[in-house]
């Protein structure tokens, strides 16, 4: 249990997830404003005129250099928006890229010479950086060579494509540069392409069952809980790039929720009406497959409504339902959970609520905007350059067609999800309610795995440590050196892929990089042979799928994953 001074900081810190929620309520220009703590750090900038002074006299003397051609500042060979030979080969813009390094190096210098509470130095860092990074030379069309070039190899064509795709992108929601173009892939062609049936249809989902690959199959299923936001086939990309079909290869039974895209007629659907849902999954898993026990795996805010129906069962005294339960990119205790919840305070939480309560629902596209923002270099102004500058169609990646076939999300889950984040209430067992059961994470003993991305912007991976904790199971931890979705896209076969582990999470979380050791390749073989090591004995596989009961309705990936 927290004490009083820990409950106060916890009540001011929200997740990761949950401040998407409430960020995308509010315009653009309102989420990059600095806003209070930017006054905070002006002031702080006027008491301090010696720091101020220094830092000036430093790029005075580097902009000087730089004129008679003595500085050698150059961009980092990982920056692409400097890879054109012409920024470093032309004496002019080479200066021109050497006085914007040293200048935005000093000014965001300035953000370290200001102590602030942590909350309001996430929230300036962040306004700097994204100033700095929009002021780049080579999002200038008057000064890129990338646009002149194209100028030239177009004999002036983009002129026309950059500014229609640039009105086409701001006359609807997500207004952010297109990143893929809209028929690339298609839903069960392309993507979700994992031979299956439906074999359960409620209001609320869809159950669908992945056929076996091999003679033999795990006796213990999995059942996956994907997010209540974008479409369940992030685990099931592209042949080769699906962990569902890496796990059926394996001989694992694989079921999965296909979540309903709701709209304004379901505004009333919150945890109750969610975690009903992961139960009937449940009870039709059971009886499909004939075992008393299921493994549930639950991804980002799948896998907090996962965790709570984990302790509902735990509570109820059914624990045995569960063989064990995994955690993907999932933060559950949120305190300190970066930038994200250096952004919310109780106004934002209550104007994000009441917007989604006018509409019925929060508009994934909004997301999606708040989403992009987070990493404006990749996913802002490099397809400001491409789609703009270039006049050019972008590339095809299957993550980023997935992450733009956007879903709603009802008021009643919003505001239940925001709810919970104010006051990081799971680490306080009993603050939050399911189904009419107290939740006590703790409760939850069944073996766990949880894994984090290095590099995750959304749940970062200490986070995600931390929550683990919550948890009274033994656990193991996987930390994959990728962001928050190249981490569940995976594959094996990628020479640079690496993951570290542990099975003990009682160190904090400062001290867990001296406890883990560091394994080469994918983390999806770990993980299947972790599952397989809880699965019983192998069985002959179903030569039918579905059941007496659980009928198959139509092929994978069904009708709720098309719904617009």
């Amino acid at each position: 249990m927290a004490s009083q001074d820990d409950t106060r900081e916890v009540a001011g810190a929200a997740g990761p997830l949950d401040l998407l929620l409430t960020q995308a309520a509010q315009g653009t220009l309102r989420r990059l404003s600095p806003g209070r703590p930017g006054l905070k750090f002006i002031g702080g900038l006027a008491r301090r005129p010696d720091k101020v002074a220094g830092r000036a006299r430093s790029l005075a003397g580097q902009l000087a250099q730089i004129a008679i051609g003595t500085c050698d500042v150059a961009p980092s060979k990982r920056d692409r928006r400097f890879a054109d030979p012409a920024w470093t080969e032309n004496p002019l813009l080479r200066r021109l890229v050497q006085a914007y390094l040293v200048t935005g190096e000093t000014a965001l210098g300035l953000l370290h010479d200001v102590p602030l509470e942590w909350k309001d130095a996430e929230r300036v860092r962040f306004a700097g950086t994204n100033l700095v990074d929009a002021l780049a030379p080579s999002n200038n069309p008057l000064i890129s060579p990338v646009a002149w070039k194209a100028l030239i190899d177009t004999a002036g064509a983009n002129l026309v494509r950059g500014p229609r795709n640039l009105v086409r992108d701001l006359a609807s929601s997500p207004r952010v540069p297109t990143m893929v173009d809209p028929d690339a892939y298609e839903v069960g062609s392309d993507l979700a392409v994992t031979p299956g049936s439906v074999v359960l249809r409620t209001p609320v989902f869809e159950l669908i069952q992945y056929r076996p690959t091999t003679e033999t199959v795990r006796s213990v299923p999995v059942l996956i809980v994907p997010p209540t936001i974008n479409k369940f086939y992030v685990l099931d990309l592209a042949p080769g790039r699906s962990l569902v079909e890496h796990l059926v290869g394996q001989g694992q039974q694989v079921f999965m929720v296909s979540w309903r895209n709701p709209d304004a007629r379901h505004r009333d659907w919150g945890f109750d009406t969610y975690a009903t849902a992961i139960l009937d999954a449940l009870d039709a898993v059971e009886e499909i497959s004939g075992q008393d026990a299921t493994h549930l795996m639950g991804t980002c805010s799948g896998g907090i409504l996962a965790s709570m129906t984990a302790a509902v069962l735990a509570a109820k005294g059914r624990q045995d339902r569960l063989a064990s339960l995994s955690l993907l990119v999932t933060v559950l205790d949120q305190t300190r959970a970066g930038l994200l919840g250096a952004t919310m305070d109780p106004d934002t939480a209550a104007q994000a609520v009441e917007a989604s309560r006018r509409a019925g629902y929060l508009d994934g596209r909004k997301l999606a905007e708040v989403f992009a923002w987070l990493r404006p270099n990749d996913l802002i102004w490099n397809y400001w350059v491409n789609n703009y500058l270039q006049g050019k169609r972008p590339p095809k990646f299957d993550i980023l067609s997935w992450n733009s076939d956007t879903t709603r999300m009802t008021a009643r889950l919003h505001a239940d999800f925001v709810d919970m984040a104010v006051g990081n209430k799971l680490t306080r067992p009993g603050s939050v309610t399911v189904l009419g059961t107290e939740v006590d994470l703790s409760q939850v003993t069944v073996d766990s795995y949880v894994l984090a991305g290095s590099a995750d912007h959304i749940c970062p991976w200490q986070s995600c440590y931390r929550s683990s904790q919550l948890l009274g199971g033994k656990m193991r931890f996987v930390l994959s050196t990728n962001g928050h979705i190249a981490a569940l896209v995976n594959p094996p076969g990628n020479p640079k892929s690496s993951y570290r582990v542990t099975d003990d999470n009682s160190a904090a979380v400062e001290e867990w990089s001296d406890t883990a050791r560091t394994e080469k390749g994918s983390w999806w073989p770990d993980y299947s042979a972790w599952l397989g090591e809880r699965s019983g004995p192998d069985k002959p596989a179903p030569e039918q799928l579905g059941s007496a009961r659980f009928r198959v309705r139509e092929d994978a990936p069904g009708s709720y994953v098309r719904d617009k």
